[in-house]
């Protein structure tokens, strides 16, 4: 375990910079002993209180790492969707392939985030009532199509055996559908799931902040452009 050590700067000409400038120096455990011993007191005190705070939170953190967990999820979630929205349509067999491998990775990457696994998870009824039918067809095109090969509806072939002059000619066709750019509810799943995870990490930061009577932060800036999924 460190210890945060909060430090004043140097002397500035402008106060404004005094005031502002602050920095935080971190001093591992096993240094402190090392310490003047009115220092060595006063961190160790820290640390056995920080320690105890942390403990006494402890379902509270495991649900912070859970959720945090889900982020990269999130994170592949909104990025590939942004690929699939603004694939070029024609109809050469290169562009249906790339719709095909993005609408396999956005139905893998949504079902993993939903299913929670190392992350928090969505049940649906979470979801918005307008949203739950797209949600279920992603479902089924994930257990039917792209992670098992069970005939979904939007995948069909034929084949024709045709004799004649002594020999056997093989014809096959085969029809895929598939959403051009993804389906127009797929944004707002995304969209609906990125300020879902915002929530959680809000409310949980508020709880350790009622239970503890500190601050707790977590990092934030501006989302890539990548991230509107509208």
């Amino acid at each position: 375990m460190t210890a945060p050590i909060e430090s004043s700067p140097m002397e500035s000409n402008a106060e404004e910079d005094y005031a502002e400038d602050r920095e935080y120096v971190v001093v591992p455990e096993e240094a402190i002993q090392f310490l003047p011993p009115e220092w060595r007191d006063a961190f160790q005190s820290k640390v056995e209180d920080s320690r105890a705070i942390l403990e006494a939170v402890d379902s509270d953190i495991k649900n912070l790492i859970r959720l945090v967990g889900a982020f990269q999820g999130m994170a592949s979630l909104s990025y590939i969707h942004h690929r699939l929205s603004k694939a070029d349509f024609n109809s050469t067999t290169e562009a249906i392939l790339e719709h095909d491998m993005l609408t396999s990775a956005f139905v893998i990457a949504y079902v993993r985030l939903i299913d929670g696994g190392i992350g928090s998870g969505v049940s649906r009824k979470t979801l918005p009532p307008h949203l739950r039918k797209a949600h279920d067809e992603i479902i089924e095109l994930r257990n039917k199509r792209f992670a098992h090969n069970a005939g979904h509806r939007s995948v069909d072939g034929k084949l024709d055996i045709l004799f004649g002059d002594g020999r056997f000619d093989v014809s096959v066709t085969m029809q895929v559908g598939y959403y051009v750019r993804g389906a127009n509810e797929w944004g707002e799943l995304v969209t609906f799931l990125n300020g879902l995870m915002f929530d959680r990490l809000t409310k949980l930061l508020e709880r350790l902040k009622d239970k503890t009577g500190c601050e707790w932060t977590f990092p934030s800036g501006p989302p890539p452009a990548w991230s509107d999924s509208r």
